[in-house]
């Protein structure tokens, strides 16, 4: 089996770091995709059901306030499945999924093409985490970037303002976008959205392990882990760990590596904003807030944001 070399590079120099863990993105393989999917239908995740409701009562105000003949650029399309809301209320010229899972992409594109037969749906299969170019067919097109699920949410401070740089650079200034933000709430109704029941979280994130058994010719004892979802109040986020429980050593493309029991390997962040922070990060990577909207709990929000020229006064 072929292998990605980030992929390896990232697991053999995370898992010798004195706090050992994997980027939140290598979780996405094919089975990582569709396990996520199945995880946003399960009534303990709130986020997309509380997105999509905010999309289908708003998005038509979104509409009014951009105009037509937009190109939707989506960073992280997964399954697409809140897409087809924005775009039915849009009337974009062209949609571009960009995701690192490419076969899960390709049939997403296709999927969504049938949906909407007269749409033009130009699928990238690309890590969005740096400055892309777009497909030639929209390069006069106005572009507004989609990025939902509080995916920001994944990243530290540092890393989501360089992302949302990013954006704004794939994008060019005078776009607009429009991001999830999860917000902060009771930490019980957090625990229970990343630690469900049924364990389909649990299995999302132990799937990394059969991923670099798979793929690494690793020997990682996969039953030897179990899945652990913690609130870090102090960094305001949701932390995922594979935790050892027992001593535990296995090799990884022929590295070895050991972990006492209790140890982790951190897999993932998913930090949770309050009204100000959400700002303060978007401007930071040169966004200009335009309007928010929130549901009645005031658990998520989807912001419009437009891509600002640069400021030299402070």
């Amino acid at each position: 089996m072929t292998f990605d070399p980030a992929f390896r590079a990232d697991v053999l120099a995370g898992l010798a770091a004195p706090i050992p863990a994997v980027p939140a993105r290598w979780l996405y393989d094919r089975r990582g995709s569709e396990l996520f999917e199945e995880i946003t239908r399960l009534e303990e995740y709130y986020p997309t059901r509380t997105e999509t409701a905010l999309l289908e009562r708003h998005s038509g105000e979104i509409a009014a306030m951009l105009g037509t003949g937009e190109a939707v650029v989506e960073f992280g399309s997964g399954s697409s499945a809140k897409t087809p809301i924005l775009l039915r209320a849009l009337m974009p010229c062209a949609y571009v999924p960009i995701d690192i899972s490419g076969d899960f992409l390709r049939e997403a594109a296709l999927a969504l093409q049938a949906e909407f037969p007269d749409l033009p749906v130009l699928p990238v299969e690309a890590d969005f985490m740096r400055r892309l170019d777009l497909p030639a067919e929209i390069n006069d097109a106005p572009k507004l970037g989609f990025f939902p699920g509080s995916t920001i949410g994944n990243l530290v401070a540092r890393t989501a303002v360089d992302l949302l740089r990013a954006m704004k650079e794939t994008l060019g200034e005078g776009s607009r976008l429009v991001i999830g933000m999860d917000r902060i709430k009771d930490v019980e109704v957090l625990l229970a959205a990343y630690g469900d029941a049924a364990g389909v979280t649990a299995a999302f994130n132990l799937n990394l392990l059969h991923r670099i058994n798979a793929e690494l010719d690793g020997t990682i004892p996969v039953e030897a882990f179990r899945h652990r979802a913690i609130w870090n109040d102090e960094m305001s986020r949701i932390e995922m760990h594979l935790e050892a429980l027992g001593d535990v050593a296995f090799t990884v493309a022929g590295v070895g590596f050991s972990l006492r029991a209790g140890k982790t390997i951190h897999t993932e962040n998913s930090h949770k904003y309050g009204h100000r922070d959400s700002r303060l990060l978007l401007r930071a990577a040169g966004w200009g807030v335009v309007r928010e909207w929130t549901d009645e709990k005031q658990w998520f929000s989807i912001i419009l944001a437009e891509a600002e020229p640069p400021r030299f006064a402070p």
